[in-house]
Order: C-alpha cells, then structure tokens, then sequence
C-alpha cells in the first residue's frame, strides 16, 4: 500500500540526517519544509517531494492535508500508566503541607498503588491500561513506554508486564515495557533489602529478559527508594543479560545515582530537579539522554529541572509526562510541552526535538523513528494549525487532528 500524504501548511521533518539524536544548539534545527508532501510505503517513508512533483505519482490512497501541519508522530518515554486505585487523598495531604517523601514515609505513595495492582487482576488491569493507551493516541503520541513498579513481587511484576506486553501485540502503538522492579522495597521486604535485591537480581531480571517482557530495566535511585549501590548491583547484571539501562535519579536529593548511570552508560537519566552543575558538566559529555518531566514540578509544586542548563552544556535532552497515580498524575504531553516553554525556558523548535527523536534515543530506537526521514516508521502527529508555535500556544487545547501509525491513521479527531 503506497499512500500520499498531500500537501501539508508544513512539514516538520526533525531530520537527523541518520544520526539519530539532537544535543544542545542542535534541538533548535528541526528543518521546515513547506510546498512539500509525503509518500510512506508499507509502513515507511518512502519519499518527500515538492507538491510540484505529486501529479507524477503512483499511489493507492491519498489523505489531504491541506491547513494541516505535519510533525513526527510524538513519542512518549517514562509512563507509569499500568497502575490500579486513586491517590486523589495524597494530593489533597499535599495541598494540607505533606511532601512526596512525607507521604511515602506513612505508607503511602507507591505501596499504596502496590496493594491495589496485587488485589487487580489481570483483566482489571488490561481495561484500566486500555483507555489510558487510547488517551495518548488522541494527542498524536505513536509510541509509548510503559513501566511495571507497583507489583513489587515476582507474580505481580510479571502480572504487570504481561499486561503491558498485551497492548504491545495488539495495540497499534509501538508500546515499550520497562521492567521497574526496583521501584521501591516491598514492605516484606522493608528490613531484608538484601532479599528483595537478591529477588530482581537471581528471579525477575533473568525471567523477564529470557520470557522477552521487556529489554528495558529502569530504577529509583533516591533516599525513600534504592541507594546508589543497590542500583550499581542491578545494572550490572542488567547489563550482563542485555539490558537497556535507565534510572530514575536526582528529583528530591542527590546520593550517587547519576555516576552510576554515567558508569554504565544508561540509555536515560529521568527527572534531574535537582542536579548540579558539576553533574550537569558530565552528562553533557555523554550521550545518555536527559529525560526531564516537567508535569513532576507542576504537580508537586517543587523545583523544575534545568533545562536551559542542560541544553547550553549540549546535553541531549527530552521530555515525558511521567504519568502516574501520584506526583505526575497528567497524562497530556502537549500539557507538559506548555510547560517547558513557561516554566522551563525551552523554545518551541527544542520541545518538538525533545518529544519526537531525542525520547526515541532515550529508549535506543532513533534509527527507527522520531523523526520525518527517508526509510524510517511513517509515524505522524498531524495538527490543526498552520505554525508550530499553536501547539504551545494552546494551553489545554489538543489541536490533533490525525495520529498516523505506520502510514495508517489510527485516529482522527471529530472535532477538528
């Protein structure tokens, strides 16, 4: 099936000329091209040409784009989306003074979330998955990461990431499963952290990989979660057994986790609030990708991270809602590109690299997709508007018109 994509206001290809990322000054280029359409093939980029020259092509289907703009389809890389129960009460103890760790400390937080994924079942928890997947599809998101973390034992985080791995074989999204067994310690674990380490090190991390539930593996590296050290023993063996790499380190205090990843070269280094400028340094010297999560800030009202920062010291840099029930409960990316243009600083041109081919870099699929080029994933994000500068405009407002998968649209927005 060869399909046109026909004559677009313009085209955000985000081309990186086959390299895959965009770091520092580089995020500001995502090349527009005008008077331009699209031929995907099979699925994948075929061809772009002048609307000068599509009278000449052969195709089997044409999808007018006329007023549209055309960007990479969006793509969405640190969710905690496969989660059961509300946490509304936390947000209201927040609201009363209460702090994330606080709240954590009582047994809220994530155990909370735990004991309502071990008392779902695998059905519960596949329709509960199944509306949140299908929210990310209306705002153009094409590709999804989902991590496991509140099973916190070997039968519920393999429950979870059968869940996951479910819309992975029937979802129309490319969905990437992240195995977070070190979330946290269980509770049956809290004075035996040794035993539960013992569980993800000797059980999960070799079950998982060998059963293909997920290639990712991801920690919490914080004072309430998993000292430096435990996460050094975990992406060892990680590491060992194939692992992509990721962690979740320096959102409320910094004890180590970022020279960890550093050490074995973590695809992504997650949420950042309060990293220094030292650390800032030796990142940006690195190709592991800063994944900032700007919806954690709004939501707790505490410190963004430092993009401005980050970019200027050429780091690579993207963004992700982090949704989950707790201190990131926003699923809207278009929401958390609004915020990095008002609370972090970042341009418009810096937020599209960093929700298209900078977070596909993060999860080590950029040759793939994340960006309009030649050979790649025909994944688009298509919007009411005739300027990118609309979509971070529109505060609240979702301008999508079409979320096109592999040439395929696989929504389309009645009200636009």
């Amino acid at each position: 099936m060869k399909t046109l994509f026909k004559e677009p206001n313009l085209i955000a290809t985000v081309n990186t000329n086959g390299k895959g990322y965009k770091r520092g000054k580089d995020l500001k280029n995502v090349e527009i091209l005008q008077n331009h359409s699209i031929i995907a093939e099979n699925g994948i980029i075929k061809d772009i040409l002048p609307n000068s020259s599509i009278a000449k092509a052969k195709v089997d289907m044409t999808i007018d784009l006329k007023n549209l703009i055309v960007l990479p389809g969006l793509v969405e890389c640190h969710t905690h989306a496969a989660f059961a129960g509300s946490r509304a009460n936390e947000f209201l103890m927040r609201l009363n003074g209460a702090t994330y760790e606080e709240i954590a400390e009582s047994g809220g937080g994530i155990i909370f979330t735990m004991k309502a994924v071990r008392n779902s079942s695998f059905e519960e928890l596949v329709h509960l998955l199944e509306s949140r997947i299908q929210n990310f599809i209306s705002q153009g998101v094409t590709t999804l990461e989902i991590k496991s973390g509140y099973g916190l034992s070997f039968y519920d985080e393999i429950k979870l990431l059968q869940v996951i791995n479910h819309f992975k074989t029937y979802s129309k999204l490319d969905i990437i499963p992240t195995f977070l067994g070190a979330h946290t310690y269980p509770p049956e674990y809290k004075n035996d952290h040794k035993g539960y380490l013992d569980l993800i090190n000797n059980e999960l991390l070799p079950y998982v990989i060998k059963n293909k539930l997920a290639s990712c593996v991801d920690a919490f590296c914080e004072k309430t979660a998993f000292a430096s050290d435990d996460v050094d023993k975990i992406f060892s063996k990680g590491k060992k057994l194939g692992y992509k790499l990721r962690l979740h380190t320096e959102q409320f205090n910094n004890v180590g986790g970022l020279e960890v990843a550093l050490k074995h070269k973590a695809n992504s280094v997650d949420h950042l609030e309060v990293i220094n400028d030292e650390d800032i340094l030796k990142l940006s010297k690195n190709n592991t990708v800063a994944v900032l999560l700007p919806g954690v800030s709004f939501f707790l009202n505490c410190c963004y991270a430092p993009a401005r920062k980050l970019i200027e010291q050429n780091a690579v840099v993207a963004l992700a809602t982090d949704f989950n029930p707790g201190s990131s409960h926003i699923s809207n990316l278009q929401l958390i590109m609004q915020l990095a243009a008002l609370k972090m600083n970042m341009g418009v041109e810096e937020i599209i690299s960093a929700v298209t081919i900078n977070p596909a870099k993060a999860m080590d699929i950029g040759d793939k997709l994340g960006s309009i080029e030649i050979g790649k994933q025909a994944d688009f994000a298509v919007f009411d508007a005739k300027e990118i500068s609309e979509i971070i405009y529109n505060i609240g407002t979702n301008l999508i018109k079409y979320t096109i998968k592999n040439g395929e649209v696989i929504y389309q927005n009645p009200e636009n």
